[in-house]
């Protein structure tokens, strides 16, 4: 697996707009409501500056915030999961290839591979439990048991359902049943 993220300093760029226009620090803290020696230290990544300083500086020096934020939103984390370094996981006749995932700060999505072996089963009909569910049959039969109903599905159908209501998902057919399966919150692999 592989993360990438750097960490963002507005800095250089309060410094560059502040030359441009030919104002001093004095002048910027000035007008920001902060000390001189804080606009410095922002400056060179010294200190980085909170949320409603950066927002007086910003105002003081007439700087789009957009212009500000642009390289952040350019240097999200991308996660990367090559084939080898896949983790797997098998309960009886279900296996699990774990495919990405993101966790965010107050939700977390997992994406996985399923293959259920013929009579096999994932869920529970006795329990829910919160959050989402999203699948994509790749290859074979199978039905799902959502709350009270059955549901045929085959190659190419694709089903989405609050994970609330009990469900499970059988292959009904002769052959592995494969799909891509989408979790929100992570209840698998995280």
């Amino acid at each position: 697996m592989l993360n990438t993220r750097e960490k963002y300093h507005f800095g250089d760029k309060i410094h560059l707009v502040r030359e441009r226009r030919g104002a001093t620090l004095k002048e910027v803290a000035a007008a920001a409501g902060v000390s001189e020696s804080l606009i410095s230290q922002i400056e060179r990544n010294k200190v980085s500056p909170s949320v409603d300083t950066l927002l007086s500086i910003a105002e003081a020096l007439d700087i789009d915030l957009e212009f500000l934020f642009r390289d952040h939103k350019k240097n999200k984390t991308l996660t990367v999961i090559s084939s080898e370094d896949t983790d797997i996981l098998s309960l009886d006749k279900v296996v699990y290839r774990h495919l990405a995932s993101i966790t965010g700060d107050k939700q977390t999505i997992e994406t996985m591979e399923i293959d259920i072996e013929p009579g096999g089963e994932k869920g529970r009909l006795e329990y829910g439990h919160p959050g989402y569910e999203i699948g994509v049959i790749i290859e074979g039969t199978g039905e799902i048991v959502y709350g009270t109903k059955s549901y045929a599905l085959k190659k190419g159908d694709s089903i989405s359902f609050s994970s609330d209501i009990p469900h499970l998902l059988k292959n009904t057919g002769h052959k592995v049943l494969k799909a891509i399966w989408i979790i929100t919150p992570s209840r698998i692999f995280l």
